[in-house]
């Protein structure tokens, strides 16, 4: 909870890629409160008023989680609304405000979204910003477990980091202006 807020006050594409994170390791924990009290929880070092709303945080994600019908897979309805967000703003950068530099940035990624999109199986059923954070979440997955990751895999994580980062941050720039 702690690191989610501040992740979303900074970084739209880091707080998606966060939370999808504890949407698996909440499943990991088989959405038990009790587990994720001790595995979770009790490892920050808060006052009781922290923990608690730490524990009804955690606790309301399992709900949410529940209803949705996402304690196998998938995301939150509240995830998939950032993740859109962000969509909708690459579509923006790209055809309305055709913003140059964002342009570049794409370019230089899009070779390696259409390699992973023939690799996925995916088709067109998913947004080239849903891939690439796909793809990001990987490669956290894989550096979590220490696996070696190829260089060409590298080179195309760094297109699409430097895509999402661009939206991230232009993102929070509009978002500190309201």
């Amino acid at each position: 909870m702690l690191i989610a807020r501040e992740k979303k006050q900074n970084n739209l594409a880091e707080y998606i890629l966060y939370m999808w994170q504890l949407e698996d390791i909440l499943r990991a924990l088989n959405l038990d409160m009790q587990k994720v009290k001790e595995a979770v929880i009790d490892k920050f070092q808060v006052d009781e008023a922290t923990a608690r709303e730490m524990y009804d945080w955690y606790d309301n994600l399992i709900e949410m989680m529940k209803k949705e019908r996402v304690e196998q897979k998938g995301h939150l309805q509240v995830i998939k609304n950032n993740v859109e967000e962000l969509e909708e703003l690459h579509y923006f950068l790209l055809h309305k405000a055709n913003d140059m530099r964002y342009r570049q940035i794409v370019t230089m990624a899009v070779g390696n979204l259409t390699d992973l999109r023939a690799k996925s199986g995916q088709g067109n059923d998913i947004s080239d910003v849903e891939l690439a954070l796909n793809a990001l979440y990987g490669q956290l997955m894989l550096r979590l477990q220490k696996k070696e990751i190829h260089p060409q895999t590298v080179q195309a994580m760094e297109s699409f980091s430097k895509m999402i980062g661009y939206l991230a941050a232009y993102y929070h720039e509009e978002e500190t202006k309201k």
